[in-house]
């Protein structure tokens, strides 16, 4: 095994709700992990002081010091820019717009460090670890409190020209009242099923609360899983219609759903309209890494990006 191999890699994971920090080689397990609740009222100076904090914690846990590391990997719950290694936009936590992350955590570590966006970042720590391990193309998506996604094509992040790509979220699902165009994530998202009126439950309630209902046969709950999931499915025959992937693979707190809330009527509404050439090429699975995928993918992303550096192939 090569000094290379062998290499420990920080991972940070930077969602509206979330902070995750992990230290690992690689290999589809962490060698430590920090986690926190985000602040939002504290905005992104509150984050970066707690991964200042959380770092000194994990490092001590692992008992290593930063320069026994190799490099830095981020994920990043938000739109990032390649070519400034940049985060464009929260779209949960003020204080982030154009804000030079990665430089920001090279300069406190003392280590290279790379960027990307959570989805992408997820979808390739599955497609090398996970649910699509051997795939390609695979697309990943998060299926949480909004809908990310992201194109895997043969081990590589597709990111179209160095500001994202692959956001099904962000297809257009509908027009409201005023004709405005509605996004696949206010249609199937957390979030979304979350606000849908149920008789059975106060104003105030989540996806969790809808799902336990249906689970238990609850008609009225079965029909908002079913109305979300009809528009999901028309993002993913989208999805099918252009890319043709191999796997497409779910993850997020939603798709703990399982296969009977889930991906069993999914992948039945996705048959009955997908294009018919295509019809049985793609594959629709649960994502394996669970919470920290996230982190597993920026390990990943700070490997590849440090190996095409050493030998000269460029990199993000």
């Amino acid at each position: 095994m090569t000094e290379t191999e062998r290499a420990s890699y920080l991972a940070i994971e930077i969602g509206g709700t979330k902070l995750q920090l992990g230290i690992g080689a690689d290999t589809g397990r962490l060698d430590g992990l920090w986690r926190a609740t985000v602040n939002p009222a504290r905005g992104a100076d509150g984050i970066r002081e707690q991964i200042v904090a959380g770092l000194a914690e994990l490092l001590a846990q692992v008992g290593l010091k930063a320069e026994q590391l190799r490099g830095v990997g981020i994920g990043f719950g938000g739109p990032v820019d390649d070519a400034t290694r940049s985060v464009i936009k929260s779209h949960q936590i003020a204080g982030w717009d154009q804000f030079p992350l990665a430089d920001w955590i090279s300069e406190l570590v003392g280590l290279p460090a790379v960027l990307g966006n959570d989805a992408d970042v997820a979808g390739l720590g599955e497609a090398i670890h996970g649910a699509g391990k051997g795939v390609s193309p695979m697309f990943y998506i998060t299926l949480g409190s909004g809908i990310g996604g992201g194109l895997i094509l043969n081990g590589e992040i597709y990111r179209g020209i160095g500001r994202g790509a692959a956001e099904i979220g962000h297809l257009q699902a509908g027009r409201g009242a005023q004709g405005e165009p509605i996004p696949l994530e206010q249609k199937a998202s957390g979030w979304a099923i979350g606000r849908q009126p149920h008789s059975r439950l106060p104003a105030e309630h989540t996806a969790k609360d809808i799902a336990e209902l249906a689970a238990a046969g609850d008609s009225e709950a079965l029909a908002i899983l079913d109305e979300a999931w009809d528009h999901l499915a028309t993002g993913i025959c989208h999805v099918i219609a252009l890319l043709c992937p191999r796997r497409i693979v779910i993850g997020g707190g939603v798709s703990l759903m399982g296969e009977k809330l889930l991906f069993t009527p999914l992948r039945r509404m996705v048959a009955e309209r997908v294009f018919r050439p295509f019809a049985g090429l793609t594959e629709i699975v649960p994502a394996q890494l669970g919470e920290e995928v996230v982190l597993h993918g920026a390990i990943a992303l700070a490997r590849k990006h440090l190996d095409e550096a050493a030998t000269g192939r460029g990199g993000r």
